[in-house]
């Protein structure tokens, strides 16, 4: 075979919504990138549910939309319906979830790829990560072709020694109807990293007509005037979704064939996501609920396919049918595609940097569910995390890294390099401390800044922003020196968001994110203070050293839950020590006192 060599700055590896970041960043940061996929034509597929967003997950999109990525333009232009979630709650915890037309959604990000400057794709398998004497990264080989380049970012998804389960059948595949990737399983193996097994897996497909929709609960969308994207856009959600349950007929069946599922009959030995199960483990670990919720969820506006979120399987096609026909609304339920599960290798994540380059590695790069994470909006994040660094490294700039302070982004990866993973890594509000600081609403104040330094946004939105952003410090400058904070407090402190009210007191005409921003800083003041200062005290002493035979069960105060968790993390510093969870601001206040009295030599 005629081998060629070509030169690359960058080489993103897998075109799914981390390679789409990683190779976006990398090429509109300059970079000469190229994106190796098997099929160019699945880039951007959704191969499980057909929606972006939601509660943890959407203040992820909305921060690679303030860093200038993809997924968010995506989804403005592919959505079919949008709802803002806990809108009963305060706006730190608010998640906007768009149900995604799962085909235009990957025909529109073949489209913008292929018209962005300093990309090639190029359709191969990957067969070998090439390293020179030094062992930094100088290459890649296909099963056809040699490239070149001092960087290389896997992101691999499901397909690192992929292992398909329906029922009692299982067969290599990294998910329906595609080969799985073997040799850079084999490389990773022989370069000395540690790697493991998850599972995760999806529903069957439903033929729409074969539903009948009268016997479901409606969803009602949500009229927003803001989507991920920093510029105002009125939704119109133009297909609908519902809920329906399972009930303990549904139950029964699973029940009585859990022995042929591969979850329970020995086929599948890895981890699955908690916070996603499939069916089975649902109703084996819950024994005593009755129901489940299903949400019934379209796949594509011109399809007649239907995506039973809730209902994720690997028993066989026949009980899957039984127990689908058992739910109200899907008793004549045709299955069109079958629900399976897939088992694949993953990295152990505690081997990165926090530019998710790989620390034994120079110049390779990790994102996406290779790291032990699951879902688009995790694997996103990432990406652009890892492309962004990838043409920092390439250019031989500084890298790039979030702080757990000032983005989910920075939490989740913080929480993945420090901590490692034991299952399957899911982004909730609840795994940032500092969540009042990093809401929805002022992603664009505490992220485009950095991005329009790096280079990843237009000069023209970042005008806008900078506008945005005097009317928002000046509008809350005027208030507080007309009224006290308590004053501020009993006018707009209260649950729920009034706009109308805050725009009539103002006076002065502003956009809804404008008024949001205020509203949530008046509203959280003294929280934000705390929190402002909780940070000011862990920077101080979060580089603070614990010494690896300090024993933690002689700390008085401190609950005999953590104490085994620290004994079995054993974190290197306080800050590591911090991200166990369930650690308390008290708890790491009397390690901190611990360590000084024993550096002082007082015990």
């Amino acid at each position: 075979m005629n081998q060629k060599i070509h030169d690359f700055d960058v080489i993103v590896i897998g075109g799914g919504h981390a390679g789409i970041e990683a190779a976006h960043a990398a090429a509109q940061l300059g970079s000469k990138t190229l994106l190796i996929t098997l099929d160019p034509q699945k880039i951007g597929l959704m191969p499980c549910n057909p929606a972006i967003g939601g509660v943890g997950k959407g203040h992820i999109v909305y921060e690679i939309s303030a860093l200038g990525g993809l997924m968010p333009r995506l989804c403005t232009k592919t959505y079919l319906q949008a709802r803002m979630l806990n809108t009963k709650k305060g706006s730190a915890v608010q998640g906007l979830r768009l149900q995604i037309d799962k085909f235009a959604y990957s025909a529109l990000s073949q489209e913008k790829l292929k018209k962005l400057p300093n990309l090639t794709i190029h359709g191969d398998t990957v067969e070998d990560i090439l390293l020179d004497d030094s062992g930094h990264v100088c290459g890649v080989k296909t099963s056809t072709t040699t490239f070149s380049s001092p960087t290389a970012i896997l992101t691999t998804g499901t397909f690192l020694n992929g292992i398909c389960h329906i029922g009692e059948k299982n067969f290599s595949a990294g998910r329906r109807d595609e080969q799985a990737v073997t040799g850079l399983s084999l490389f990773l193996n022989k370069s000395g990293l540690q790697l493991g097994r998850l599972k995760t897996g999806t529903p069957a497909r439903l033929l729409r007509s074969s539903l009948d929709f009268s016997k479901m609960e409606y969803q009602e969308p949500d009229q927003l005037n803001y989507l991920f994207e920093f510029y105002p856009h009125k939704s119109h959600s133009s297909h609908a979704c519902y809920i329906t349950h399972t009930n303990e007929k549904t139950h029964q069946i699973i029940k009585d064939n859990l022995h042929r599922s591969a979850m329970y009959n020995g086929n599948i030995s890895s981890v699955g996501p908690r916070y996603c199960p499939s069916i089975e483990d649902k109703i084996n670990r819950f024994a005593t609920k009755l129901s489940h919720h299903v949400f019934v969820e379209p796949e594509g506006a011109d399809s007649d396919e239907i995506y039973p979120n809730g209902i994720s399987t690997s028993l066989p096609l026949d009980i899957q049918e039984q127990y689908i026909r058992t739910i109200a609304g899907f008793e004549n339920a045709i299955i069109t595609k079958a629900g399976y599960a897939v088992e694949y290798d993953f990295v152990y994540p505690n081997q990165l940097h926090h530019t998710l380059e790989v620390i034994s590695i120079a110049g390779l790069f990790l994102a996406g569910q290779i790291n032990g994470t699951t879902g688009y909006e995790e694997a996103a994040g990432q990406g652009i995390i890892a492309g962004i660094n990838a043409h920092q490294k390439a250019a031989k700039k500084e890298p790039f890294i979030l702080d757990r302070n000032e983005s989910y982004i920075g939490v989740m990866i913080d929480d993945l390099v420090s901590m490692s993973i034991d299952e399957p890594y899911r982004m909730f509000t609840s795994r940032a401390e500092r969540r009042l600081l990093l809401r929805q609403d002022n992603a664009f104040m505490r992220l485009t800044e950095k991005a329009y330094n790096l280079g990843m946004i237009e000069e023209q939105l970042y005008t806008d922003f900078l506008t945005e952003k005097k009317i928002i410090i000046d509008t809350l400058a005027q208030l507080r020196a007309q009224n006290s904070s308590t004053d501020l407090l009993r006018l707009f402190g209260q649950d729920e968001y009034d706009k109308t009210k805050l725009a009539e007191y103002i006076g002065t005409p502003l956009s809804e994110r404008t008024l949001q921003v205020i509203h949530s800083e008046i509203r959280y003041e003294p929280y934000i203070t705390r929190e402002k200062q909780e940070i000011k005290k862990t920077e101080h002493f979060k580089s603070m050293t614990i010494p690896d035979d300090f024993n933690y069960t002689e700390i008085p105060g401190l609950s005999k839950e953590l104490q085994q968790k620290l004994t079995k993390h054993r974190p290197q510093t306080i800050a590591h020590a911090a991200l166990i969870p369930g650690m308390t601001p008290a708890a790491i206040s009397l390690l901190i006192f611990r360590i000084k009295q024993l550096k002082k030599g007082i015990l």
